[in-house]
């Protein structure tokens, strides 16, 4: 359950930042690497960035993680909270400074019901790779 609230959380569905970290402490995966993504929401809680849940959700899918693979999630978590809300001038700001991690998705309608299909789909297929 948590891997699936972690990715709510990210795609901007409505889910708090505390509840997410609470759920996680709760319920933690044996992995051991996410043992220091665990002590680190202990240690900041909601104050964590995002790219900790990132990497965490990574980590969850048995995905290694390194940089490209973090940029290319938080990329797609910023197009997709955009969308979620109709923010057209925040989608155009994370297309323009995101760009290289969205290059996939230059060809996608600005049509926030569009984008927010291809998103989800893309982000999908990052955490089965």
């Amino acid at each position: 359950m948590v891997p699936e609230l972690i990715d709510r959380y990210l795609l901007g569905e409505t889910v708090s930042k505390p509840d997410v970290v609470t759920a996680l402490l709760a319920e933690r995966s044996e992995a051991a690497a996410a043992a220091p993504f665990y002590r680190a929401f202990e240690a900041v809680g909601a104050r964590a960035a995002d790219e900790a849940f990132v990497a965490l959700r990574l980590v969850l899918a048995g995905r290694s993680v390194d940089d490209a693979a973090v940029r290319r999630l938080r990329a797609l978590a910023r197009v997709a909270r955009a969308a979620a809300t109709g923010d057209r001038a925040g989608l155009a700001r994370v297309l323009r400074s995101d760009a290289a991690e969205l290059e996939d998705l230059r060809a996608v309608s600005l049509d926030a019901g569009a984008l927010s299909v291809a998103v989800r789909d893309a982000y999908r297929r990052e955490l089965e790779a």
